[in-house]
């Protein structure tokens, strides 16, 4: 694209789509902090304050960090010059750095480049791939601050950001140890699986890297997914499947583990035959309900899209002729992965996989539109049925949910809730192909 319609164009929806997400987690904040109101607030207040008190002025400090670090900022067309071997080549300019910034800080991935960020002009350094990296985890990460401090309970917030950092650090584990392990006698030999890793970042770097940004809602990348062995790979697919709430996209990531944390009560509850409550506010049935469909809207999207894509004889020819260039186990991981992304709000893909046919470009459309705004709607009508609700007092009764034994079982909630939906389709692609 032209490099006014980036500029004019794409980088406002790049910072209204990061805005709108903070303004949906502060609405559901205020529907626990809130007693007996029919108000959440002003959305298009909100929205202002998120651009102009926020995203607008870190992604400026962002993006001259990213120009001291090396990271192209032009107007320039292509430069052509002649290569060592006698060929020539067309080197791009762009305003790179002002998109890589709020592209990152916002959760909005893409990239400049088709490389995306593995490529020099857009990450040049193991330096920029650490503030990249950096860029994407710092607003979800401090939005359990905000939570805790507009609850009036820091430890509120303590306890959520407990979960997420336990669940990223693990999965960040897990990962590098399946890259550096490799699968098979040719990764073995080179010491880990360097296949699809840029050489200047590493497994480390890389892993790290895809971690960000699948457990957050970015989806760039700086290495393929699709080359990552299969168990590796399959972490990055269950980053997208937790729901991307470790910590997730900006705001999108705290109000999906505070749903979580509403299920969580409510089993808890269940357990010791009290009425579940969370802040002071009753959960009951109208508040698990709407919890419930919300946890349920992207799994059921994801997993629809990829069965139809093999259920329908025709759509079967195509997605199997066409779409998928690696057959077999790995092509349902692919076709998967495809859909899991697009449901959440990622955007990466495994590359293996070609998605501009009429039945990808309609199905993966449809299921962004409704993984995007459909979690929202029912995201605000349970802030709004919780903020019409009084205060109940703490009991001797009432679990504690700032303590490690809430964290656990919030830890437990998030872990069960995505193993038991997607593990049968878990083990027909990533795990079947890595226990080959």
């Amino acid at each position: 694209m032209g490099y006014a319609v980036q500029l004019g164009g794409l980088v406002v929806q790049n910072f209204v789509s990061a805005a709108v997400g903070i303004a949906v987690a502060v609405a559901l904040i205020r529907g626990f902090a809130r007693v007996r109101s029919g108000a959440l607030g002003n959305f298009w207040v909100d929205l202002t304050r998120g651009i102009l008190r926020l995203l607008l002025p870190v992604a400026f400090v962002a993006a001259i960090l990213l120009v001291l670090g090396g990271v192209i900022q032009n107007v320039n067309g292509f430069t052509h010059v002649s290569t060592l071997t006698g060929g020539t080549a067309a080197i791009p300019g762009g305003p790179v750095a002002s998109q890589e910034a709020i592209k990152m800080l916002g959760t909005n991935g893409g990239g400049f480049f088709n490389a995306n960020s593995a490529h020099p002009f857009e990450n040049p350094t193991a330096w920029t791939n650490l503030v990249e990296i950096v860029l994407m985890l710092l607003i979800p990460f401090s939005l359990p601050r905000a939570f805790g401090l507009l609850v009036g309970d820091k430890r509120q917030g303590n306890a959520i950001v407990a979960v997420m950092a336990s669940i990223f650090a693990l999965s960040l584990a897990a990962m590098t140890a399946f890259e550096l392990s490799g699968a098979g006698t040719a990764t073995k030999l080179a010491g880990s699986a360097m296949e699809g890793k840029e050489d200047r970042f590493g497994i480390w770097g890389s892993t790290l890297f895809a971690t960000s940004t699948t457990l957050t809602s970015t989806g760039a990348v700086n290495s393929a997914h699709d080359s990552f062995t299969s168990l590796g790979g399959m972490m990055a697919l269950l980053n997208m499947m937790f729901g991307e709430v470790a910590p997730g996209g900006t705001g999108s990531g705290l109000y999906g583990m505070l749903i979580l944390a509403v299920i969580t009560v409510f089993i808890a509850g269940l357990l010791v035959g009290r009425t579940p409550e969370y802040l002071g506010k009753k959960i009951g049935p109208r508040e698990i309900k709407l919890a419930s469909i919300y946890i349920l809207i992207t799994p059921t999207l994801a997993l629809a899209g990829t069965a139809l894509s093999f259920a329908i004889p025709g759509v079967r020819a195509s997605v199997t002729g066409t779409s998928i260039w690696n057959p077999g186990l790995h092509g349902l991981t692919e076709v998967l992965y495809a859909f899991t992304s697009a449901a959440n709000n990622n955007g990466s893909a495994f590359a293996g996989i070609t998605a501009n046919t009429p039945w990808m470009n309609t199905s993966l459309g449809v299921v962004m539109l409704l993984g995007r705004f459909l979690p929202i709607v029912f995201v605000l009508a349970l802030a709004g049925s919780l903020a019409a609700q009084d205060k109940v007092p703490a009991t001797a009764g009432t679990l504690p949910t700032h303590r490690p034994q809430f964290v656990g079982l919030l830890f437990g909630v998030s872990v069960i809730v995505t193993a038991l939906t997607y593990f049968p389709v878990l083990a027909l692609g990533p795990l079947a192909e890595g226990l080959q």
